[in-house]
């Protein structure tokens, strides 16, 4: 049982992030379905990176340079993998007049306008929040962010159909869904960072972050009839965003 749960946990780096990491020896694609549990302790583990580039960074330069830095050093480590996530939805949700052509420009690899603007202002709003909290404060709120975003996506991916016709895409759900346990222990893990930011802080970041998770999530619903691993994507993103724009703003 132990090691099924270690191999779970592995599957989820590797699927997460840029980390290497031992071969999971017998691995079944719907083991990353069944890995999503852990989804927001790997997100804790970015913002641990993340945060402790911040406070670090703090010490030397200012702090709109350690924020930039701190931002980096998680797209470094996921390889932009959200991100890519949030650009290919901008995309295909903003450019497409069918689901299916909305699918289409989806798939494709080129970004194109919304995409960029959508990555672009997303990143320098992260930073320009990130820049405004004092460095402690910063590094609690990346912590707390990267593990509840991850959780985020991991509860648009229980409670969203799965968007058919993506032949190409990278992640198709497990056929079972994720039960009810899988969500709630990703919640529980997700959750406790909260306890190191004050309430209003917790408050403000959550309400604000469940706001613009939102969004993505109800626009795909509409327009492409449910989720994909590129929405699961925006949506992490968004409330990650909303996250450190909501401490931020109690933080004056």
């Amino acid at each position: 049982m132990l090691r099924r749960q270690l191999d779970l946990l592995l599957v989820a780096i590797q699927f997460l992030t840029r980390i290497p990491t031992p071969q999971v020896a017998g691995f079944d694609p719907d083991w990353i379905s069944r890995s999503a549990r852990y989804f927001p302790l790997v997100g804790q583990g970015i913002g641990a990176i993340s945060a402790a580039v911040f406070f670090a960074a703090s010490q030397v330069w200012s702090p709109a340079v350690a924020a930039l830095l701190a931002i980096a050093a998680g797209v470094l480590i996921t390889g932009g993998f959200h991100e890519d996530g949030l650009a290919d939805t901008a995309d295909g949700l903003g450019g497409g007049q069918t689901p299916e052509r909305r699918l289409e420009i989806m798939k494709d690899s080129r970004i194109g306008s919304y995409g960029a603007l959508a990555l672009g202002l997303t990143l320098a709003l992260k930073v320009a929040a990130l820049a405004s909290l004092p460095p402690l404060a910063g590094a609690l709120a990346l912590l707390a962010a990267h593990g509840l975003a991850r959780g985020a996506a991991v509860i648009a991916m229980a409670v969203l159909p799965y968007a058919r016709g993506l032949d190409l895409s990278k992640w198709k759900p497990s056929p079972t869904g994720l039960s009810a346990g899988e969500v709630a222990t990703a919640l529980v893990f997700a959750a406790w960072p909260l306890a190191l930011l004050s309430l209003g802080w917790s408050g403000a970041g959550l309400a604000l972050g469940a706001l613009l998770a939102l969004a993505p999530a109800l626009a795909a619903r509409r327009l492409i009839g449910g989720q994909t691993g590129d929405v699961l994507g925006a949506v992490e993103q968004m409330f990650e965003l909303g996250f450190l724009l909501g401490v931020a703003a109690l933080s004056r």
